[in-house]
Parts: C-alpha cells; sequence; structure tokens
C-alpha cells in the first residue's frame, strides 16, 4: 500500500513535496483528498484535505491548489454565516499559501484574488465600496506587476469611477486611476501580442506547430481576448465624465503646477487628444511643455496633429515621421504607424495609408485592424478601380482577402472581421455571373492605386 501511495504521489508534476519529513497520514490523505479533487467530489475531499492543511501546510503546494477549489464549491453551495465563513477561509488560505510558498504566491496576483472574491461577495459580507476600493489600492500598490488579472482591473477602476460618482472621488484621481489602468492593460496587451506574434510568424512561413505551441496560441488569444473587453469596458464605465467640459477646467487649473512634470503633461495631451480637445488653446501650452521638457515620439505625435489642425499637412507628417523615428519599442512604434495610416485613410490618401498599414502590421503581425482598414479602403474603391462592371466588383474578393487575414491573427476581432469578409465576398460576383463571364480561374490585374491582382474563384 505504501509502495503504491507513493508512485501515485511521484505523478505529481510541479508539486514540491517534503520527501525528507514524511508523514504516514499525510501521504495517505494527500493522495486520498487529490483524487477526490480531481473527480470534482469536493465535500469529500474537504476532512482529508483539512487534515493535512493542519498537520502538514509545508506539505505541498498541492494543499493550496486543490484547497482552492475545494472552499469555492464551499461558498457556491453555502448560505449566510456558513458561506461567510468559507469565504474568510479562502483568504486565510492564501495567506498560508504565501507563507509556506511565496515563491509560487505572486503578491498582487493573489492580494487582487481576495479583493475580488471580496468584492463578488459583497452583499454577505456587507463591503462597501470604500473597503473594497482600497482593497484593490493596497493590491495594486502591493505589487503592480503581477496584479494583472482583466476582471480585477475592471473591478478596481470601476469602483473608482463609483467612488467619484458619490463625491468620494475627485475627478483628478478618476482621471489618475484609469490612466494607470489603461497603461497597464496596454503593457500587457504588448507582452501577450508579443509572445503570440512569435508563433503567428511560424505560421504565416508555413511552418508547423508543436502541441505546446498551440496550447500556448490558445493561451495567449484567450488573454488578448479579455483584455481587449476590459479596455472597452473602462472606457465604457469612464464614459462622459472625461469629456471637454470637465478635462479642459481641470488641466488648466493644474497646468501651473505640473508644467514640468512630464509624466502628467504626457497623460493631460493624450487624454485631450482621445476627447477631441485638440482645438483648444490648453492643448496647444500642453504639447508644447510636453515636447520642450522631454522630446518623444509621444510629445512629436502630439504636435503633428497641431500642425493638422492648423491644416498644414506637410509639417504635421514631418512630425508624426519624426515620432516614429523617436519610437524605439516595436509594439509602440506599430501603433504609430497604425495611427498615422489611420489620418492618411482619413484624408482619402489610401495608397500612403496601406503603406502605413503595412509597416504597423510587420511590426505587430497579431493586429488585425490594419487589415481590416486596408479591406474597407479596398471596398471603397471599387468603383473606380477596374474598367468593367466584372473588374470593379472583383475589388470585393481583395478586400474579403485581407478581413480574412485579421480573422486568422487576431483573437480580439475575428467574428468581426469574419463578418465584415463575407459581406465583401456578398459584393463581388456571385456563381451565376461568374459562369457567365467565362472567368472562372482566371487572375484579374486590379489597376488603380491598388495594383494588385485576384483569382476569380472556380465554379
Amino acid at each position: 500500500m505504501k509502495t503504491k501511495i507513493t508512485l501515485v504521489l511521484l505523478l505529481f508534476i510541479g508539486l514540491n513535496f517534503g520527501f525528507a519529513q514524511q508523514d504516514e497520514e499525510c501521504i495517505s490523505k494527500l493522495s486520498i483528498f487529490h483524487e477526490y479533487t480531481k473527480a470534482k467530489n469536493y465535500d469529500a475531499a474537504y476532512e482529508p484535505w483539512m487534515a493535512v492543511r493542519s498537520k502538514c501546510p509545508k506539505y505541498s503546494n498541492a494543499i493550496y491548489i486543490d484547497g482552492e477549489k475545494i472552499l469555492n464549491h464551499k461558498i457556491d453551495n453555502s448560505t449566510g454565516a456558513e458561506q461567510i465563513a468559507f469565504i474568510n477561509d479562502l483568504v486565510k488560505l492564501w495567506d498560508e499559501r504565501a507563507l509556506h510558498f511565496a515563491s509560487k504566491t505572486p503578491k498582487g496576483e493573489y492580494a487582487a484574488k481576495a479583493c475580488q472574491l471580496m468584492y463578488d461577495n459583497k452583499v454577505v459580507l456587507k463591503k462597501t465600496n470604500d473597503d473594497l476600493y482600497k482593497c484593490f489600492d493596497d493590491a495594486y500598490n502591493l505589487d503592480k506587476a503581477t496584479f494583472t488579472n482583466p476582471k480585477s482591473l475592471y473591478t478596481y477602476f470601476s469602483l473608482m469611477v463609483d467612488l467619484y460618482d458619490a463625491g468620494k472621488k475627485p475627478s483628478a484621481d478618476l482621471f489618475n486611476k484609469y490612466d494607470d489602468i489603461a497603461e497597464k492593460v496596454e503593457d500587457e496587451v504588448k507582452n501577450y501580442s508579443e509572445d503570440l506574434n512569435k508563433i503567428i510568424e511560424k505560421e504565416e512561413a508555413k511552418t508547423a506547430l508543436s502541441s505546446k505551441e498551440k496550447k500556448y496560441k490558445k493561451y495567449y488569444e484567450s488573454y488578448l481576448k479579455a483584455y481587449d473587453q476590459i479596455s472597452s469596458g473602462i472606457d465604457q464605465k469612464l464614459g462622459d465624465r472625461a469629456n471637454c467640459e470637465n478635462l479642459i477646467p481641470l488641466y488648466t487649473k493644474d497646468f501651473e503646477a505640473n508644467k514640468t512634470n512630464a509624466i502628467w503633461l504626457q497623460r493631460a495631451a493624450g487624454k485631450m487628444s482621445e476627447k477631441e480637445c485638440t482645438s483648444d488653446p490648453l492643448f496647444f501650452k500642453l504639447v508644447n511643455a510636453y515636447h520642450d521638457i522631454s522630446p518623444s515620439a509621444n510629445s512629436a505625435y502630439y504636435l503633428g496633429i497641431l500642425k493638422d489642425k492648423e491644416g498644414k499637412t506637410n509639417e504635421a507628417i514631418k512630425f508624426y515621421e519624426q515620432a516614429i523615428g523617436l519610437e524605439t519599442d516595436k509594439f509602440k512604434k506599430s501603433k504609430l504607424y497604425y495611427r498615422v495610416a489611420t489620418k492618411f485613410k482619413a484624408k482619402h490618401s489610401y495608397s500612403k495609408a496601406r503603406d502605413y498599414y503595412r509597416k504597423a502590421l510587420s511590426l505587430n503581425p497579431s493586429n488585425g485592424r490594419p487589415y481590416i482598414a486596408i479591406a474597407a479602403m479596398y471596398a471603397a474603391s471599387a468603383n473606380n478601380c477596374g474598367t468593367t462592371t466584372f473588374d470593379k466588383r472583383a475589388v470585393y474578393w481583395l478586400a474579403a482577402q485581407e478581413a480574412e487575414k485579421a480573422a486568422r491573427v487576431d483573437p480580439t476581432m475575428s467574428k468581426a472581421a469574419a463578418k465584415s469578409a463575407a459581406s465583401y465576398k456578398h459584393k463581388a460576383p456571385q456563381k451565376a455571373e461568374i459562369f457567365s463571364s467565362g472567368r472562372a480561374g482566371q487572375t484579374i490585374t486590379i489597376g488603380c492605386w491598388i495594383g494588385s491582382s485576384v483569382k476569380v474563384p472556380s465554379i
């Protein structure tokens, strides 16, 4: 029996066992509760798990991994005082894990989990928004690097908005916290995008992915989807609270005290740009002050916006190019290329816009938005590119191909991109038209600014 139990335990890959101080009862009960937990029989697992937790808390990290599942089951299936006791015990379990397995218990991550647990059960725990916000704020400041859970980041900001609406937080705190969370989300998106890009590049090179790479691809995609939802969520939560009517007087009041604070100037200029407050003289003051004390890609980009507002397109382009040249981070440079491309697209400078979109893609191939933008430009040019009605409508096949690329590489917009591709295909010549044209399987050269070719589908 002892040999059998030992063999079972050796299968627990990655778990730290204190074999030097083995306890026969702990070995036996750990095996029992682990098997029950795998079978999702959490009620049966509870008693042997509690015994091991009490007697051998340092014995294995499985005590804490399985214990979290067991207590979550107990919380979901209890009410009143009993449920409160289980909630508090789960928080206590995470504290014990941090004590005995500190290297496997990131501080920010587990502090945020405890706050989220209390938030999700705030009614039964009688927690106020003030209590909960302080909990999240303490967790964030404790270890920002590992406070990465998308749901908790959203909850953290949502609580700030609720406190602002209740008159308990000033607008400056609200906007600062928005910037904090938005920058944190962007950092996480960058990290996962860079990891996903390596896999996308292998796929584009027709290199077979290993089973491990396929698993990681799904993992990266799931997190990018979550962060995309959270990014949209915090923008919706902020809503019109950050409009020009609120931003301009706030930043005007605080300008003198912060005119040498590069971070404050960057955030203020960025927020005014984002909310289309760039016509106000304050934006000019912010941008020039920022560029004077900290010339950067961001400050050059904002100067480009100023020149655009003045109708000085050539000067604006010079500043945009300067911004791109100053940026050394590939992910951020890709975003700049995308932003500048979108400005060219708005001016119907489609060829130039496509060049910039493609440069954005070369630096961040898992971002599908440039593909969608190129597809839209192709579709908008369908009536102008081609000599016959058939050739003109063939442009929609090119548009569909670009949209399909977005659906393939970008997990955050796969459904929307696939829908766009289907719409473009519907506008292209259909089977009956292809048959009557006699051009099935032929290649059509598309002129004008597009300068590409597309193959007519075989029927």
